[in-house]
């Protein structure tokens, strides 16, 4: 008896203690908090630019992406001749203050956009934090999320599951695909309305699954081939069999439409349309010029 009950002592306690240090671990984690995340192929160089650029110094904490991990995420749904053979893409990931929400910014990214980003990083679980992405020079974008999801791991002391990086690095490569065929505004909009349909609907079979993205599509004025519709229903498919909290999902995707809204009333915003329309007021002006001349 008396044994049985220092077992029961011991294990009470290796349980608190456990989660006594989760809890205190986590607790480290505050907004503000910056990670960077550096392709491991860089060259001091490019390293020192990159940290200029994200405004930031050698001491923030760092960690580094290797081309094997960009493969180990990537490789199932793009060719190792795309991913290619250095780790170049680089990010920048701040904390932010709860319901938030997640705001991307990228330089030197022509593939995958910030919205891509955003509902990828969604779909890994990952939430309220300001993100930068960039590169030593212009690339694709797709191994950026490998290094995102990194450095919030770090920063927050969380493990996210395998299951949910590949599902995360598949949205973000799928909707890229997509957006070539039906624009890049299209495809992102199409991944958010399919997710805050499965956070609020009970979707049993694929077939379903490919009725709602058939139905969706169709609300936005887009046309789906019949590969598309099974490549994103396989997909959403394996999405919903994930434990994810689809009311985190749909908390932080509302975010993401605030924070997207909020640029286009800025004073950023303004000045940068204010920019284009005097651009295009003087484009008009120089052909009115040259007819009358």
């Amino acid at each position: 008896m008396n044994r049985a009950l220092k077992l029961f002592g011991i294990f009470m306690t290796f349980i608190l203690i456990t989660h006594f240090s989760v809890n205190v671990a986590n607790a480290d984690a505050a907004p503000g908090d910056v990670v960077v995340t550096l392709g491991q192929d860089l060259s001091k160089q490019q390293a020192n630019e990159i940290l200029s650029r994200m405004n930031v110094d050698e001491n923030v904490p760092t960690l580094y992406v290797t081309n094997e991990e960009e493969h180990k995420y990537l490789g199932d749904y793009i060719s190792a001749q795309t991913i290619g053979s250095r780790a170049l893409s680089s990010s920048k990931i701040t904390l932010g203050e709860t319901d938030t929400g997640i705001h991307v910014t990228s330089d030197h990214i022509t593939w995958v956009t910030n919205e891509m980003y955003a509902n990828s990083l969604i779909t890994a679980g990952i939430k309220d934090a300001e993100v930068h992405v960039t590169a030593p020079f212009d690339v694709s974008g797709t191994a950026a999320l490998t290094g995102l999801i990194k450095a919030y791991e770090s920063a927050t002391d969380q493990v996210i599951p395998e299951e949910q990086k590949n599902v995360a690095n598949e949205e973000m490569i799928r909707t890229a695909e997509l957006g070539d065929s039906i624009g890049e505004e299209e495809a992102a909009e199409l991944i958010t309305l399919i997710k805050e349909e499965i956070a609020s609907t009970s979707i049993e079979s694929e077939e379903e699954m490919k009725t709602i993205i058939i139905q969706l599509a169709e609300e936005i004025n887009v046309t789906l081939t019949e590969t598309q519709v099974n490549d994103l229903s396989a997909l959403f498919m394996k999405m919903k069999e994930l434990n994810i909290d689809w009311d985190a999902v749909s908390s932080q995707i509302d975010k993401v439409r605030e924070n997207l809204s909020g640029f286009l009333e800025s004073d950023e915003a303004r000045s940068f349309f204010d920019r284009m329309i005097e651009a295009g007021k003087s484009f008009f002006n120089s052909i009115r010029s040259f007819f009358s001349s």
